[in-house]
């Protein structure tokens, strides 16, 4: 993996980079849909194509279970075994096992738990976690950390970062043990503290990776809590290497990050709330079941170019919703998602021209013109 910066804000420390895997380009910053079963949920690989996809996240706890890593590997691997050509980041399975599963122990070894599927036990150390990855095939893989609950007291985060540098450390080892070409990245924790964020990217940087993430956000925290956990890490990050901002966000935080100097984000949101109806455009979210749209014959958002708003009208995907259909899910999906990318594909315009100020205040202008009291956050 090969990553470089391509173009600088002259007002902020967003940027436009380049990075390079062995599955093709991706142009930073970018989003990626998260396809936790091997498969974004609603979207066939062809629709993902279509709307402009770089990259996707699988989840390395879901395929673990099931079908299995051997039974993935034995198929060719990730990209084979789901028809996807471009990047995947796989992330630990660490996240899933402290909100999925019954956690049964942990220690400086690793995790033992119970799975959520069948109550089996199972045991996650760093070196499995590396060799799970490892089979799937991934372009970029995480190391194995400890997510604590929001909130925790500093001593419950002090005495985290000190088991998450060590599982840090062991990653690294094993993934140097399988000399393997895929992308390693670590990932800073240190909940709202400033001197535990310090502390835990130092640690990670004395380890070197090629990637840095900012994980435990997202979680409950306020926004300016967010944003001063990244204003931390991020002046003390290498600039050669690629930022990944972990699980966010809403549209504001996307433009919010980007502005504070990450590169890569995550989220289920776009996914999750177009299966249940809450639809992103333009003048902000709208809940598409709601009754003031059963006969409106307008599409979604006028200023969209994608397939569900060049061809549908808010009136048949309310009803769609309302009947249960299984195209409501996918043209909502499809929708959400391409509002996603493409607001990612006008920021990375916006660097480029050096006018992402400009083009932030304009969208967040327009996105919170209209009140619509019709959310499902």
């Amino acid at each position: 993996m090969r990553f470089s910066v391509q173009i600088r804000s002259s007002w902020s420390k967003a940027r436009a980079g380049l990075l390079e895997t062995g599955h093709g380009p991706i142009l930073t910053p970018e989003f990626m849909p998260v396809g936790t079963q091997a498969t974004v949920k609603a979207m066939t690989p062809a629709d993902l194509d279509r709307i402009g996809t770089q990259i996707i996240l699988a989840n390395t706890f879901h395929l673990y279970l099931r079908p299995g890593h051997p039974v993935i590997k034995k198929l060719g691997g990730l990209h084979r075994f789901m028809n996807w050509p471009r990047p995947i980041l796989t992330d630990s399975g660490g996240y899933q096992i402290f909100s999925l599963a019954k956690l049964m122990a942990l220690n400086e070894q690793g995790i033992t738990f119970r799975s959520p599927i069948d109550g089996s036990e199972h045991f996650l150390s760093p070196e499995k976690a590396v060799e799970i990855q490892t089979a799937l095939g991934s372009d970029i893989m995480m190391v194995l950390d400890e997510c604590l609950a929001y909130p925790a007291s500093e001593e419950q985060v002090k005495k985290s970062i000190g088991l998450t540098s060590i599982w840090a450390k062991r990653c690294r080892q094993a993934w140097r043990e399988h000399e393997t070409e895929q992308a390693l990245f670590g990932i800073i924790q240190g909940g709202t503290f400033p001197n535990q964020r310090r502390r835990s990217t130092e640690s990670l940087l004395e380890i070197g990776f090629d990637g840095y993430a900012i994980g435990g956000l997202s979680v409950g925290e306020s926004k300016e809590e967010m944003a001063l956990a990244i204003e931390t890490c991020e002046p003390l990050l290498p600039q050669d290497r690629p930022r990944y901002l972990m699980g966010v966000g809403r549209p504001e935080d996307l433009i919010k990050g980007v502005n504070l100097g990450m590169d890569l984000f995550d989220c289920v949101m776009p996914t999750r709330h177009a299966r249940n109806g809450s639809l992103f455009t333009s003048i902000g979210p709208i809940n598409i079941k709601n009754a003031c749209w059963i006969e409106a014959e307008e599409p979604l958002d006028p200023a969209c170019e994608c397939y569900t708003c060049r061809n549908f009208s808010k009136a048949y995907l309310s009803h769609l919703y309302r009947a249960n259909e299984i195209l409501s899910s996918q043209l909502n999906t499809l929708h959400n998602l391409h509002f996603y990318l493409d607001l990612m594909s006008k920021i990375r315009q916006a660097i480029a021209c050096d006018s992402f100020e400009e083009f932030s205040k304009k969208f967040l202008q327009k996105y919170n013109s209209v009140s619509i009291d019709n959310e499902i956050y």
